[in-house]
């Protein structure tokens, strides 16, 4: 279990022992404020995370609402036991069974949601003050898997962008370090994505067209665990591919009937 103290921005982090490929370090809880305490994806269903949520609340006063990023389960399985605790907060999501849904632009206490699809078609990251939390849309280490639904890939450059353009002084994640320099590693995250499109589109140039074919040369270096994911991102690439008329009517589709990754 580790603690992250931003001090001057009156923010805490509490990080899950819930370590892994996807979810680096384990997932973060960010929670803003005091009397009440607002509080970013509760994360696992790990007693010694909620122990630790429920202390580190009380001391500041109470919980105000939880807002969710999204509804993967390494953000929201402790949401169940949390609101047990403290029944009065309410919740605030893109979807789901939740008080308060959220469009972009809205508010919920302190905090103001940016749509931000791709990772998931629910995904928002909110911003505070000077301080956005971005859930699996950045990360503090790595790159994230676009899913695979309709303008995925697209609408997640462009929700990039906006959030660039809003200029955080810092960016605190769902999994890994807060992000210091938030420009700079938005701009890489951009410059990754068209980079594997640049690959891709060149493998397809030499005819290349099966699955494997096209990982092997877009996502070459990457961890074999994390293949199956690549491949959701594939189909995410492809899908803007065809969007735009540069997608060959012969290539193979990932089979994605599986369910998402587990964490």
């Amino acid at each position: 279990m580790e603690r992250i103290e931003l001090a001057d921005h009156d923010v805490v982090g509490v990080r899950a022992d819930n370590p892994g490929p996807l979810t680096l370090s384990g997932t973060n809880t960010w929670i803003v404020g005091s009397h009440p305490a607002w509080l970013i994806d509760p994360g696992p269903a790990l007693g010694a995370h909620l122990q630790a949520l429920a202390d580190e609340l009380r001391r500041r006063g109470g919980l105000g609402g939880i807002a969710l990023t999204h509804d993967h389960v390494d953000h929201s399985e402790a949401l169940a036991p949390l609101r047990d605790r403290f029944p009065e907060a309410p919740v605030a999501a893109a979807r789901g069974d939740v008080e308060t849904q959220l469009s972009d632009g809205d508010r919920f206490g302190p905090l103001e949601a940016l749509a931000l699809p791709g990772h998931a078609p629910d995904h928002l990251v909110y911003l505070s003050g000077r301080v956005g939390f971005s859930g699996d849309a950045v990360l503090g280490a790595g790159s994230v898997f676009v899913a695979a639904d309709p303008g995925a890939l697209a609408g997640y450059l462009e929700g990039l962008r906006r959030l660039r353009d809003r200029a955080p002084e810092l960016l605190c994640p769902g999994h890994g370090p807060v992000i210091e320099d938030p420009r700079a590693k938005i701009d890489e995250y951009l410059a990754h994505r068209l980079e594997r499109e640049r690959r891709l589109v060149e493998a397809l140039a030499r005819g290349g067209r099966t699955v494997e074919q096209l990982l092997d040369a877009a996502w070459s270096e990457i961890d074999p665990r994390l293949r199956p994911v690549a491949a959701i991102t594939l189909a995410a690439h492809l899908d803007k591919l065809e969007a735009e008329g540069g997608l060959p009517a012969d290539v193979e589709r990932p089979d994605l009937s599986g369910s998402f990754p587990s964490p």
